[in-house]
């Protein structure tokens, strides 16, 4: 009790570790204030959208059903799975209203990518223009995708920082939807997998919530500094 009151009179809490990571990206600066500056004052005639993908998502079939809940226990499911093959969910969130665009696809490829991008086209006003924000993913600037951007100039590409997906609104979106659903679903096929986000993707597109960042980005760099001068 003693080292207790020590730590809580200090305000000390030795049992908690939290991670960080600080990006060594050279134009950090310049793309936070492109990515936080759509955030904040998107564009007119335009749609602003947060672009990413979970790749091989595992169609898992636990080896006993699900325990539901009950008062004071948590919903339980067992260790013990097996595996049934993967699919890549590609996500597009809208920051004017929260709806998302999906797509699951077998791999995590270029060709794939543009497969997706293409849908974000037939999906959207094709009178305006569309400001995507990605990560450094490879598939994201390989020829064939500049190829196809030649092609379509009202897709804009804007780059977040190397190790920093935190600034992705996507990236957040996907962690609740693998929260939600994949995550304590369990699957005996991928084709049960990808019908079980789809069903996830037309019940939350009837009432999206929208992501709002409110953080400028002057105050994202005075933190990074914080953090470089511990």
């Amino acid at each position: 009790m003693t080292v207790q009151r020590i730590w809580k009179q200090h305000r000390l809490q030795p049992h908690r570790v939290e991670a960080f990571k600080l990006a060594r990206d050279p134009e950090f600066v310049a793309k936070v204030r492109d990515v936080v500056g759509l955030y904040l004052n998107p564009p007119d005639k335009a749609l602003v959208l947060s672009v990413d993908e979970k790749s091989r998502i595992q169609a898992l079939d636990r080896t006993a059903p699900l325990l539901p809940l009950r008062p004071g226990i948590p919903a339980r499911q067992t260790h013990a799975y097996k595996r049934h093959g993967t699919t890549t969910l590609f996500a597009a969130l809208s920051l004017l209203d929260g709806k998302a665009i999906g797509q699951c696809l077998p791999r995590h490829r270029s060709q794939e990518f543009v497969s997706f991008w293409e849908q974000i086209d037939r999906q959207t006003p094709a009178e305006l223009d569309l400001h995507l924000i990605v990560d450094n993913s490879s598939t994201h600037k390989s020829p064939p995708v500049k190829c196809w951007l030649s092609q379509h100039p009202r897709f804009h590409r804007h780059f977040t920082p190397t190790s920093s997906s935190w600034l992705n609104m996507a990236e957040r979106w996907l962690g609740e939807i693998t929260r939600k659903r994949i995550r304590r679903g369990n699957f005996r096929s991928v084709k049960e997998l990808i019908a079980a986000t789809e069903e996830y993707l037309h019940i939350y597109n009837q009432q999206p919530k929208p992501f709002l960042w409110t953080k400028p980005a002057d105050m994202t760099f005075a933190k990074v500094a914080a953090v470089k001068k511990r």
